[in-house]
């Protein structure tokens, strides 16, 4: 569904594997409990692929500015985030301008505004997290396993980091603006001229603020030297210059199910950062009784119109504003934090080996198996690449933590994020914790299965 414009890094191979088999895995799927919080996400990821310079997205009034259509009015205050995730690549073989990526934040009002940084990360694909060939599971307790920036950003934040680069704390004066980044994307010395950078930052604001992000190519000094953008450069693209190019396929409307969808791509503010979810076995319990031996069930994650699983479910974020041409949803959810509690309850007589594994089944809105649909080889298309935080009580009563960046490719049933061996009667809470990273396709699922003691 989403392009992976980033992945020229990954070398292709030329041996011929054979075609994947599709295996069924009987189960039943579950909506997910729980639901989006409320904080809004400036969400700029259209166009993705950044040509010709302009704004991105702006939610700054449309008073004062040359084109009103190119300015959504969504102002923000308290928590908040801003996600932006676009790709710069020469137009021509001698076009190698460094294309930059502006964050601007104005304050309306006649007090100072304090932003406050609670988490942020920002990275290049080249040389910051190149795309390179992982295993299907690795520890990746520090954080330095990645690969493509988004699946090192989402791992950033995963443990509660702020890079360097960006400030703890931003105060805008009165009536002024100030820039939040002004980073490079820079494409010269890569072969091929194609690089891009994502973003994400958790925030709070002491009071209203307007954002945008806007796209520049490097101004020059009298010597022919590229220079970074000024801040006065930045408003007066805001003020007069047009939305950047060139413009992603439009969507197709949510109702219109007699086509074939084309979900597009987002620009503008989305509902919703954060899903925690007790998952239980109803809403009057306290625990989630582990499927019977040989059995197992799961949980969707990330699903969406006409990818639902079965479960009538749709996670994607609403669009608060948006510009028509960009999709209707925030399909994905890039950058929402997926917090899901699992206190499994044994309830048989007998002890019990559980696993619990993320999944990346075949994509279908309803089943037409009575299951989820895999392939025993898959393909090496990548749907999801990103870092899982599992907390968990271990068989000898000590509390683990283990953090694995997990490598999916579609219809990838996936290495079990722990194992457990429970008593009859025995609890044991299971905490995953992971952010959406982007150039994921949804949906996965997050199973729960019990092994069947009879084969042994």
């Amino acid at each position: 569904m989403f392009s992976l414009l980033l992945n020229f890094t990954i070398a292709q191979t030329t041996t011929p594997t054979p075609a994947p088999v599709e295996v069924v895995q009987p189960q039943q799927v579950r909506p997910l409990p729980g639901r989006l919080d409320n904080v809004p996400v400036f969400n700029s990821n259209s166009p993705e692929l950044v040509l010709k310079e302009g704004i991105l997205l702006s939610t700054f009034p449309q008073r004062g500015k040359k084109l009103s259509d190119s300015h959504l009015n969504f102002p923000f205050k308290g928590r908040f985030d801003i996600f932006a995730h676009h790709v710069a690549k020469a137009s021509a073989p001698d076009d190698l301008r460094t294309l930059y990526l502006g964050i601007i934040l104005h304050n309306p009002t006649s007090q100072p505004v304090t932003i406050n940084v609670l988490n942020a990360a920002s990275y290049l694909s080249q040389p910051d997290a190149p795309f390179i060939d992982l295993p299907s599971q690795k520890t990746n307790y520090f954080g330095t396993v990645f690969s493509g920036p988004g699946s090192r950003v989402m791992s950033d934040i995963l443990r509660k980091r702020r890079q360097s680069t960006i400030p703890a704390q931003l105060t805008i004066p009165p009536g002024e603006s100030r820039m939040m980044m002004n980073a490079p994307i820079p494409v010269k010395e890569l072969e091929p001229p194609i690089n891009g950078r994502s973003t994400l930052m958790r925030l709070w604001s002491s009071g209203k603020v307007y954002a945008a992000s806007l796209a520049m190519f490097a101004p020059t000094n009298a010597d022919g030297n590229e220079r970074a953008p000024r801040l006065q450069e930045w408003q007066n693209l805001l003020d007069n210059g047009e939305l950047a190019g060139p413009r992603d396929k439009a969507p197709t409307p949510p109702e219109d199910t007699n086509k074939p969808i084309i979900y597009g791509r987002v620009s503008g503010v989305a509902k919703g950062s954060q899903w925690n979810s007790l998952v239980v076995d109803n809403p009057k319990k306290t625990y989630l009784t582990i499927p019977q031996s040989g059995k197992a069930f799961s949980y969707g994650i990330a699903t969406l119109h006409r990818g639902t699983l079965g479960t009538n479910q749709i996670q994607s974020a609403k669009m608060l504003a948006r510009y028509p041409d960009t999709a209707y949803y925030a399909h994905g959810n890039y950058g929402i934090w997926y917090s899901l509690q699992l206190p499994l309850l044994n309830k048989s007589s007998a002890p019990q080996t559980v696993k619990v594994s993320l999944q990346t089944p075949i994509k279908e809105d309803k089943l037409t198996k009575d299951g989820l649909r895999f392939f025993d080889n898959p393909s090496k298309r990548v749907f999801f690449r990103g870092t899982v935080r599992v907390r968990y009580t271990d068989d000898r009563g000590l509390p683990r933590t283990r953090y694995l960046h997990l490598v999916q490719n579609r219809g990838q049933r996936g290495e079990p994020l722990t194992i457990l061996n429970m008593k009859p009667g025995g609890k044991r809470l299971v905490e995953v914790d992971l952010l959406y990273p982007p150039d994921a396709t949804p949906p996965q699922v997050l199973t729960v299965e019990t092994e069947d003691k009879s084969s042994f």
